[in-house]
């Protein structure tokens, strides 16, 4: 059991029930409930909540978003990969001609940054392979919200007006979240009736209305206008992906995550060269155990960085990077007294600043659910279908233009990925469903907050609040104010380079924790939700 003395500022407590929805925006997490409350399952409640979020925190996802999910059943865990995958028309030559001949990505903002949106065909796949209420049933509250319209809260107000220039005159996007000719305010109220009319179609048709009907249709139209090549075909021709979660242990644990194209192999990489090291045997809060763990972060980095890509794209394999003896080489890399530089390589952005939300939702029966949905970058691609209120991501932007890259573009191909959900058994059973958002640091979360609870008891709360550091490149890391300063002085006594960096929202990323308690019908969950956002965890 937990030590539950939470030794971190905080304004959040944990919440103990036996069917729980965990988001990042309390209105959201109503949504989920209100499934729960009317017998569907965990699963119905991360759909109903996954349909808010788009609504409630648009700058971080939307109706273009990209997905991906895992789902405890019951008897098994698995994986759902929703991201998606590039217009036929993409090739590094399509980019070099419009962009330069030394352009080294994608765009990072417009019509071309945008790959086939995953988001609605995964609520689509999770419904039909373990729902229980209509599908239409769980659209409802993201349609009420679009209608009615709700008011702005203090973060998401915060990321909503930090781009409005970068992305002001692009097609869309001002007559869609410039209401006001300018972002909402904190307590404003939000309306978003285009939204709501592709809500309406994708509930009637199952999603289907999205990738071979109207919306399709008018997204495919809108990219034409604007100088794109996702059409018609593209979307008609996507289908999210089932897929078998790859895992390593940790302790008396192990941690699951989503194979390649995402970057999930980095927690289970570094967690794989910290089971090496004594880490309960450290103060939980003290420079040694930090640095130990930034170093096999950087160590996993500099592999997945530079292998990681569409599984047909890599030369190495998820399991050739998490062989024991492989990992014990890495290992024995790491100096306990310096700081170092590994190598490194890979996609050159995937440090950028991130716009994702991470929710989890957990039912009396059992089943858990975690989940990711992100458009990239804040507001994406910046590009909104005015009919249908489509913001779409800019995921397009992780893939390379060199030839020799893994991550190379190709039609049909999909990028480099940073969303991840996780989830944590024990003994083949169920233990916690969980994420931390927030582009690179989201596999730096996962580590950070496990170590804390597996290493150390600190409950999902506390592990949660604790103060958090990011590796960045090189030497250089950022680390929360709140940090010790004797920690932070130890650290740079070890060669670390750090920038102190208030912002915590932005930089060290935000997480949502469900925690399996005992049987679910009886002792139910722990849950927690990060600080760092607006959300809750709530349950009944």
């Amino acid at each position: 059991m937990f030590d539950f003395h939470n030794p971190y500022p905080s304004t959040r407590i944990p919440l103990f029930a036996r069917n729980v929805v965990s988001t990042s925006h309390p209105v959201a997490a109503q949504a989920g409930l209100q499934m729960l409350w009317r017998g569907g399952n965990a699963v119905d409640a991360a759909v109903a909540a996954a349909a808010a979020m788009t609504i409630v925190e648009p700058v971080s996802n939307g109706l273009g978003s990209d997905a991906f999910a895992l789902v405890w059943d019951g008897r098994t865990l698995q994986g759902l990969n929703a991201s998606g995958r590039a217009p036929q028309g993409w090739t590094p030559d399509y980019f070099r001609r419009k962009y330069g001949p030394d352009s080294a990505h994608p765009p990072k903002r417009g019509i071309d940054a945008v790959t086939v949106p995953g988001a609605v065909s995964s609520w689509a796949a999770l419904s039909q392979r373990f729902g229980r209420l209509p599908f239409a049933d769980l659209m409802g509250p993201a349609i009420e919200l679009a209608e009615r319209g709700y008011a702005v809260t203090p973060v998401v107000q915060q990321k909503w007006a930090a781009p409005v220039e970068e992305l002001r005159a692009l097609p869309g996007f001002a007559q869609t979240f410039l209401p006001f000719g300018r972002a909402p305010l904190t307590g404003e109220l939000f309306r978003f009736p285009a939204a709501a009319r592709a809500l309406r179609a994708i509930a009637v048709t199952r999603g289907e209305a999205y990738y071979r009907g109207e919306v399709g249709a008018a997204l495919a139209a809108f990219a034409r206008e604007h100088g794109g090549v996702l059409g018609e075909a593209d979307l008609a021709a996507y289908q999210p992906e089932w897929v078998t979660p790859i895992a390593r242990n940790y302790r008396d644990a192990t941690l699951h995550e989503i194979p390649p194209n995402g970057q999930g192999l980095a927690a289970l990489i570094a967690l794989g060269i910290l089971d090496r090291y004594d880490l309960a045997g450290l103060p939980v809060d003290g420079a040694q155990s930090q640095h130990l763990q930034i170093e096999a972060m950087k160590l996993a980095f500099a592999d997945v960085y530079r292998y990681v890509a569409e599984p047909g794209s890599m030369t190495l394999t998820a399991a050739d990077l998490l062989d024991d003896a492989y990992l014990d080489q890495r290992a024995r890399l790491i100096d306990p007294a310096r700081a170092q530089v590994f190598q490194a390589g890979g996609p050159g952005d995937v440090h950028r600043r991130g716009g994702t939300i991470y929710l989890s939702a957990a039912d009396e029966s059992g089943m858990m659910v975690s989940f990711i949905q992100s458009n990239y970058m804040g507001f994406g691609s910046g590009c909104v279908e005015p009919t249908f209120g489509v913001s779409l991501q800019n995921r397009g932007h992780a893939f390379s233009l060199d030839p020799a890259s893994p991550n190379v573009v190709a039609p049909g191909k999909r990028p480099f990925h940073t969303i991840i959900p996780a989830f944590l058994t024990r003994g083949g059973q169920p233990q916690m469903s969980f994420g931390v958002m927030g582009a690179n640091m989201q596999p730096q979360g996962h580590v950070q907050t496990l170590v804390r609870m597996l290493d150390h008891r600190q409950s999902p709360q506390a592990a949660c609040d604790a103060p958090r550091w990011r590796f960045n490149s090189g030497l250089d890391i950022n680390v929360e104010s709140a940090m010790d300063p004797a920690t932070v002085q130890g650290l740079l006594q070890r060669g670390h380079r750090i920038a102190d960096i208030s912002d915590t929202y932005q930089d060290f990323g935000a997480g949502q924790f469900i925690w399996r308690a005992g049987d679910p019908s009886a002792e139910g969950y722990i849950a927690a939700s990060d600080p760092r956002r607006d959300g809750q965890a709530v349950g009944f």
